[in-house]
């Protein structure tokens, strides 16, 4: 795939071959731990881990509900963790299984703001499906059920990842090459 109208193209850090070898696995995993569920709730953590859910939904073999949820941190001096919830969930969770589908796991606090959310609200399971996880970012332990890769303390885009809206439409896991590109923060939030 070609990139137009950017300054750097992105290295490959992981392979649209790996990718989908690595979701089918996670998808196998889900299927067997989940195999007595009769329905299992499915929630997306807005935007950035759509392509990874639904590549990952369609090897599930359980019945799913989907719905998502979107936050964002507040603006300014804001204190690490104050999340804000910008499209909240649709579904109701009480009594059901829910399993969290996030593209990245990095400082942890919204991740685990999110999770401890879920769990007030009555879900008799919540557990959580990460395509990667930035162990050394990690501000706040967050568990990590389904992980996909670990991965370097590096800005990566591609698969559902965007810097600044772009590249998130890439086959595989990239790094930007150029130097001089500033690191952003996720748009989506501090994950």
């Amino acid at each position: 795939m070609n990139i137009k109208n950017t300054a750097s193209s992105p290295t490959v850090l992981i392979s649209r071959s790996r990718l989908e070898e690595r979701v089918s696995e996670l998808a196998q995993e889900i299927n067997r731990d989940y195999a007595d569920t009769d329905l299992l709730v499915c929630i997306g953590v807005l935007k950035g881990s759509v392509f990874f859910m639904v590549d990952l939904l369609k090897q599930v073999e359980v019945p799913v509900a989907v719905d998502f949820f979107q936050t964002a941190s507040y603006g300014g001096a804001s204190t690490p963790g104050e999340v804000r919830i910008r499209k909240d969930l649709d579904l109701f969770i009480r009594d059901r299984d829910v399993l969290l589908i996030e593209d990245i796991v990095d400082t942890g606090y919204t991740l685990r703001t999110i999770l401890d959310l879920l769990r007030f609200r009555g879900a008799r399971s919540v557990k959580l499906c990460a395509l990667l996880d930035k162990v050394e970012t990690r501000e706040v332990e967050v568990p990590i059920d389904y992980s996909g890769f670990p991965i370097d303390n590096v800005f990566v885009v591609g698969y559902g990842l965007d810097f600044d809206e772009r590249y998130r439409n890439l086959p595989y896991i990239g790094t930007l090459s150029d130097p001089t590109t500033p690191t952003p923060e996720p748009t989506d939030g501090n994950r």
